[in-house]
């Protein structure tokens, strides 16, 4: 592969994947390059609200949102973004979205080099196109990211996806649980029951009811139930009835909210989901369920608990099961307890040794 490196960028932008856990596993790109050219100006380009993740990121000297619209609106945003992408004066643009759009943006906006995948039409508004890797199905979405920054000498390094919280909304998140009865000190068990992109993803309402229910019978322990709007009212039935050391959120934070609450837990239970890599980035313990996607592409990338069933039909990538359920109904509530008490127990035994 030829490489594009002559002289080292001044001004880059990246054009960051649009779902949260997408955009989560390619922070390590911003590292990387803010390794590679220390004085760079770096830009990471997002579409909102999710941008918010990145407020507090170091590698980074500019956060560029822009909205999703359409009609006469989406014109008018489209103009805005090339606009000011040719205002940037890029010299150098990472595609991290394999959108015919985000291509032609940069295109549009004049930046010099843009460096992406070959797909959806693309390869003549590139100035280098990348084949996607051979084992694509089989190396992590991290990894993948990562190697486009393969012709600008940039070698794959072991950089994990991370994000970054301020102290005053660390401060925030522990007043907003004690606000909701959690003493300070308290160990917390974050419960994540949903999944943006369908429910073939998520495992049964009842089997997280009935997790929590056991849970409650150890009586340190706190609940915390998280969730966006879309699922506010799933959560709602998985938490009705429950004592006050169950505590629902869902619907109720702000992206940088949810980031540092999911911080504050001892453990997340999550479906694969964008809370869940939010977990992985921040270093929350995590027990993930997997059935339709696949734990080595999108699967944790730092550690935690998988529990994944493989049947034959998974992964299928499918946003709703069209025969049985069989991976997810496969998962019972026994090993998922017994995955979480785990981790509590190594998290209560380092309690124990600072306390002695």
């Amino acid at each position: 592969m030829q490489s594009l490196h002559r002289k080292d960028p001044q001004r880059i932008i990246v054009r960051m994947p649009n779902w949260i856990g997408d955009l989560v596993m390619a922070t390590p790109v911003l590292s990387d390059l803010r390794t590679a050219y220390p004085q760079a100006h770096i830009t990471a380009m997002c579409r909102s609200p999710i941008g918010d993740l990145l407020k507090e990121a170091p590698e980074i000297d500019e956060l560029f949102c822009f909205n999703k619209s359409s009609g006469w609106s989406g014109v008018k945003e489209q103009n805005r973004v090339i606009h000011q992408l040719r205002r940037g004066r890029y010299d150098l643009g990472i595609l991290l979205t394999h959108s015919f759009s985000s291509a032609w943006w940069f295109w549009q906006g004049k930046v010099k080099r843009r460096i992406g995948y070959v797909c959806n039409g693309r390869r003549l508004l590139l100035s280098q196109g990348l084949s996607f890797p051979e084992n694509i199905q089989n190396q992590h979405l991290v990894m993948t990211y990562k190697e486009l920054l393969g012709p600008l000498g940039i070698g794959l390094s072991h950089t994990s996806p991370r994000l970054y919280l301020a102290e005053k909304e660390m401060s925030d998140a522990s007043l907003l649980f004690r606000q909701h009865g959690i003493p300070e000190g308290a160990l917390v068990v974050g419960i994540n029951p949903g999944a943006t992109y369908g429910s073939a993803k998520c495992w049964l309402p009842e089997r997280f009811r009935e997790v929590a229910q056991r849970l409650l019978m150890d009586p340190d322990l706190y609940l915390v139930f998280f969730g966006d709007q879309a699922t506010s009212g799933l959560v709602r039935e998985i938490c009705s009835g429950f004592s006050k050391r169950v505590v629902n959120l869902a619907g109720a934070t702000s992206l940088r909210t949810l980031v540092s609450g999911i911080h504050l837990c001892d453990v997340l239970l999550t479906n694969d989901s964008g809370p869940m890599h939010v977990a992985d980035a921040i270093g929350t313990p995590i027990v993930a369920l997997f059935g339709s996607t696949s734990s080595i592409i999108t699967g944790p990338y730092r550690s935690g608990i998988v529990i994944h069933k493989h049947v034959e039909c998974s992964p299928c990538y499918e946003r709703t099961c069209p025969i049985d359920f069989r991976c997810m109904k496969s998962i019972e509530v026994d090993e998922v307890c017994h995955a979480i008490m785990k981790m509590l127990s190594s998290k209560r035994s380092k309690l124990h040794i600072t306390a002695l």
